[in-house]
């Protein structure tokens, strides 16, 4: 082979490699990439994505590294994602590798904090090309547009507060007792029974109530029994006359102290007193209880009983003095109901004398308006009557916390969990606040230590749809009827679940009737959707604008409402 041939076949492979060293990479087509979810979706505050991308063969250089960065472009600005590398085989970097000859597939990640803007945008890829130190970029690519954001609907603001309840109770039931004790096989009630101190105090307990206009005598009751010793037999006919006596010893005294409204007497009698004697010989100190407790347990025949306990000789003398004896009585007992004041007496008495009222009175009587601004008024003056009363505060801060006062409620929940340390309703209530403020650890520890509140559900449902847990918030939100419950069913696609709880919130408002909508366009009503929106408009105007911009509704045409 001649030197010229030689020169020239290396000059030709030399100007081929150059060619190919020096050959840039090629543009990205959209045609090369999806998004899921498209459009993108709210997930608790941020906007999560994968963008896939399917790159061709021969396309990827082997010398060519490409940061690939998702971009949020919206009317106020952009927002950029983390940078992706993807990097041809010759390349030496951490970026996923995609084979020249080949091709390859490549998932970009995407995630941004939401702010209301995105709702109208698009999501563009931008490419930053490193080819052996030679840097340049290829124009940007559309991959996506707008940012549906529905699951922004969830907030705390709307949950209700944990209220600390009062105590007030308009009727208090109290109950008095007192037993009269029988001789053996006797059924006479004897003086002396009649003049202890307990049934003296029953019959003055009765003689007061029927005095008082504030305490009705409810019912009265009689129970009698005999001793589990001797036949049957015997001891049935013996606890029947005894309850015969009792209660016309009853009746007698009634009669004499002139009480002729007692609601109604009732008696009955027990023949043998087997548990009365079970309890008592567990409670006393008798030597061999374990054996008599043994042949209770093992022996369901009252006879045989009877007769195996007779046969613990020195056992049963001690039964005798002891145990027996206070099994052979008949038991009275008074049903009290005291009478509390009515709501119209607790209205006029706050109205005219507030320091004439207990700590549970004043704070029921803030129950008795709708008005947030009355409940707080009331509350105030609680707080100023009752200052060591945690109630009063936690529940001051509630009706600031339903006006927007955040600050000023969570420091009276504060001040509330000073007084009580152990209590939940203001942990829950400084949970609700600190979601409102963005500090979501903070409100995590609070929730959590306000287990058990009944309103706590609500807010831990609230709390993990706005971390993006739908499964979790679901499950927390229970058989709760509130827009955030219904949201979570919305976002879980259980559309019937939504629209059942939709139905059932006792009062919409017009977060409740664009839920309604949302639901409607999920579901193709049109009817629905544009029905609902004009309902939200109409309570609150800004929903109208929230509407125009949000991607639930880009089908419809909302120009008419």
């Amino acid at each position: 082979m001649s030197n010229k041939f030689m020169l020239t076949a290396l000059s030709v492979l030399v100007l081929a490699g150059g060619t190919s060293c020096s050959k840039k990479l090629g543009q990205f087509k959209s045609d090369y990439f999806s998004l899921n979810p498209e459009p993108l979706e709210v997930q608790g505050l941020n906007v999560p994505a994968v963008v896939s991308a399917s790159i061709p063969a021969k396309f990827m250089l082997k010398n060519a590294q490409v940061q690939v960065t998702p971009v949020l472009v919206y009317e106020a600005g952009e927002t950029a994602s983390a940078p992706y590398l993807i990097q041809g085989e010759n390349v030496r970097a951490n970026g996923t590798v995609v084979n020249y000859q080949n091709g390859g597939s490549v998932m970009i990640p995407f995630n941004v904090v939401y702010t209301p803007e995105m709702a109208q945008s698009a999501l563009y890829l931008d490419f930053a090309v490193d080819q052996n130190g030679k840097k340049y970029a290829l124009p940007r690519v559309k991959v996506g547009t707008g940012v549906v954001a529905t699951a922004t609907l969830a907030s705390a603001a709307t949950v209700t507060p944990a209220t600390a309840r009062d105590g007030f109770q308009r009727i208090i039931n109290e109950k008095y007792a007192a037993d009269i004790h029988f001789l053996i096989n006797q059924a006479n009630v004897r003086g002396s029974e009649l003049s202890k101190e307990g049934y003296v105090d029953l019959g003055r307990r009765l003689q007061q109530a029927a005095a008082d206009s504030t305490r009705v005598i409810e019912g009265i009751t009689v129970s009698s029994y005999a001793s589990p010793e001797g036949a049957y037999d015997f001891n049935k006919t013996l606890a029947e006359r005894r309850e015969q006596t009792t209660n016309a010893t009853v009746l007698g005294q009634l009669k004499k102290d002139k009480i002729s409204e007692f609601g109604e007497l009732t008696s009955q009698f027990t023949p043998e007193d087997w548990e009365g004697f079970r309890k008592l010989v567990e409670q006393s100190h008798i030597q061999d209880k374990h054996l008599i407790l043994d042949v209770l347990s093992m022996q369901n025949d009252p006879e045989l009983r009877e007769k195996e306990i007779r046969n613990l000789s020195g056992v049963f003398d001690e039964l005798a003095d002891q145990i027996l004896p206070q099994l052979r009585y008949s038991r009275v007992q008074a049903s009290i109901n005291v009478i509390g004041k009515s709501d119209k007496q607790l209205m006029d008495l706050y109205a005219s004398n507030p320091s004439a009222l207990t700590a549970d009175e004043i704070l029921y009587v803030a129950t008795l308006t709708s008005d947030n601004n009355k409940k707080m008024e009331v509350y105030k003056k609680a707080a100023e009557l009752f200052p060591q009363d945690y109630r009063t505060f936690n529940n001051l801060g509630l009706t600031q916390y339903v006006a927007g006062d955040y600050d000023a409620a969570y420091s009276n929940f504060e001040k509330a969990l000073r007084l009580n340390p152990q209590s939940r309703e203001p942990e829950m209530n400084k949970g609700l606040v600190q979601m409102l403020r963005g500090q979501y650890s903070n409100a995590y520890q609070s929730l959590g230590a306000a287990a058990g509140v009944p309103e706590a559900g609500e807010a831990m449902g609230v709390y993990y749809l706005q971390q993006g847990n739908v499964p979790q918030a679901i499950s927390s939100f229970g058989d709760v009827k509130s827009n955030n419950a219904a949201l979570a069913r919305i976002l879980n696609k259980d559309y019937a679940a939504a629209r059942d709880i939709l139905a059932a919130i006792p009062t919409p408002d017009a977060t409740t009737y664009y839920l309604t909508a949302v639901l409607g366009a999920r579901t193709g009503n049109e009817s629905m959707v544009l029905s609902n929106l004009r309902q939200a408009a109409r309570l609150d105007p800004s929903m109208l604008a929230r509407a125009k911009q949000d991607m639930e509704f880009a089908r419809y045409s909302l120009s008419l409402l």
